[in-house]
């Protein structure tokens, strides 16, 4: 195999692929990029048997063929590279000479025949989606989920196609956060998919927020495909619970609030706790949001936040870390408060098909 293509072309790619590339992988060929090279293509595939992704980009094919490279070393070879074109050859031991300017060398791989093949799959449904939309979805959504093994199903990101919406949701059973968008489902069959955080992560990372993607799901697997690169993934198998069941259906108190004021302010006052079960009490008067954090080592801290508020005066404690996580998410300036009582979930919304449910902590 031999080829020449641009440094910042192969980076790009090799940006997008490397990332699910572990560094104590269970194999050493997992440890590897597949290198396709063929019709003017090269097709770069990486994968750790629960998520493969692919990309492929225009190269000048001087001879074709494949092997595999070690990742994370190939890309650092890459980035450092002087000049603007590399060229490889690859002889038949899978040794890759790659030259670019001045600078040369040889680097070892594996034969590409121990690769585990892409996984195919039957697709029962497919969807048409806009990257940007999808992205912002599961950027809204995904903090939210648990880390807890032990509830694998929470662990994952449901993505439910149906009513003509797409609706993301997560939640580690103190929180949950949840955008619906609409959708033309043009006929399609209604489906709900759990995807492992992992793969969230990939999509994040890697859609662009312009241009169409394709979702393609099976009873076990989906599949992304959006311009020249394709995300393939297996589910999270089981039910994901009545998320509906936990959004209150009506809360009695709104608080309007700027969202980076209040995003500052908690970062303050969270400044005094080093305790992740620590609670930041939040005391709601007329147009005033006290934000009240103690600890018995380190002191105390308290900040007024202006808000537009004319209802019963409150008082409510929450995690400091879940009260802020989704106010990194939102570009919204204005955010919703929204109460009923001390004990009662609290719900915060902006002017977008977003929400999020967040339980209060008992405080003495």
């Amino acid at each position: 195999m031999k080829f020449s293509i641009e440094k910042d072309q192969i980076l790009e790619s090799l940006q997008k692929v490397q990332s699910i590339v572990g560094q104590r992988a269970a194999l050493p060929i997992l440890s590897n990029v597949l290198l396709e090279a063929e019709n003017g293509k090269l097709v770069l595939t990486t994968t750790d048997t629960e998520v493969s992704v692919r990309t492929s980009i225009d190269a000048d094919i001087v001879r074709e063929g494949c092997t595999t490279l070690p990742a994370r070393r190939f890309f650092s070879i890459c980035r450092d590279l002087p000049s603007h074109l590399v060229e490889i050859d690859v002889n038949s031991r899978d040794v890759a000479e790659i030259v670019s300017g001045s600078y040369s060398c040889k680097l070892e791989g594996l034969a590409h025949d121990d690769f585990p093949p892409i996984a195919s799959f039957e697709e029962n449904s497919s969807y048409k989606i806009k990257q940007g939309v999808l992205k912002d979805a599961l950027q809204k959504t995904s903090y939210a989920a648990s880390t807890d093994q032990s509830r694998a199903i929470l662990t994952g990101t449901l993505m439910s196609f149906r009513d003509n919406k797409l609706t993301v949701v997560c939640t580690d059973g103190r929180r949950l956060a949840l955008v619906e968008q609409e959708m033309d489902l043009c006929g399609s069959i209604e489906t709900d998919v759990v995807v492992p955080i992992k793969t969230v992560n990939e999509l994040i990372k890697t859609l662009n927020d312009e241009g169409e993607a394709v979702v393609r799901t099976s009873s076990s697997q989906m599949a992304v495909e959006f311009d020249n690169s394709l995300i393939i993934s297996k589910l999270i198998d089981g039910t994901y619970p009545n998320y509906r069941q936990v959004i209150p259906s009506q809360c009695e108190e709104r608080i309007a609030i700027d969202r980076e004021v209040l995003q500052s302010a908690i970062r303050r006052v969270s400044l005094m706790l080093d305790d992740q079960a620590a609670s930041v009490l939040v005391k709601i008067t007329e147009n005033c949001m006290e934000l009240i954090t103690s600890s018995q080592e380190i002191g105390e801290s308290h900040e007024n936040v202006p808000v537009k508020y004319s209802g019963k005066d409150m008082t409510i404690a929450f995690n400091p870390t879940f009260f802020s996580a989704p106010l990194k998410h939102l570009e919204s300036d204005e955010i919703f408060l929204e109460l009923s009582d001390e004990l009662s979930p609290g719900v915060i919304k902006a002017n977008i098909p977003f929400l999020y449910v967040i339980m209060p902590i008992r405080v003495g």
